[in-house]
C-alpha cells in the first residue's frame, strides 16, 4: 500500500487542523493504521491508531480529548482531526499502516506533513 499524507500547515495555538492520508493499492480495511509524529530533536512517537477491525483505538496521553483518528474505507482515506492545538504539537506527522497489531511495528509509511503551532 502507498500512503500520501496532506493537510499540515501553520496554525495559531488553540486552532484546529485536519490531516488526511490517502492510500493506493490495497484498502485500509486490510491494515491497522496510525498517525505518528516527530518533533525536532525528539524520537518519533505514535499519536493515534486504529486496529484493523476498527474496534480498538489508541491515543497518546498528550493528545487524548483533542485529537481524533478516523478512516473512510470507501475513500481509502484516513484522517487525524486535531483540535485545541498547542505549540508542543509542532512536528512532522506521518501516516502509517501495518498488517500486524496497531500498537506494534508499522511497515508502510507516508511522506510526512509538517504541522507548526504558533504561540
Amino acid at each position: 500500500v502507498q500512503l500520501q499524507a496532506s493537510g499540515g500547515g501553520l496554525v495559531q495555538a488553540g486552532g484546529s487542523l485536519r490531516l488526511s492520508c490517502a492510500a493506493s493499492g490495497r484498502t485500509f480495511s486490510s491494515y491497522a493504521v496510525g498517525w505518528f509524529r516527530q518533533a525536532p530533536g525528539k524520537e518519533r512517537e505514535l499519536v493515534a491508531a486504529i486496529s484493523r477491525s476498527g474496534g480498538s483505538l489508541y491515543y497518546a496521553d498528550s493528545v487524548k480529548g483533542r485529537f481524533t483518528i478516523s478512516t473512510d474505507n470507501a475513500k481509502n482515506t484516513m484522517f487525524l482531526q486535531m483540535n485545541s492545538l498547542k505549540p508542543e504539537d509542532t512536528a512532522v506527522y506521518y501516516c502509517a499502516a501495518t498488517r500486524g497489531s496497531y500498537l506494534a511495528k508499522y511497515e508502510y509509511w507516508g511522506q510526512g506533513t509538517l504541522v507548526t503551532v504558533l504561540q
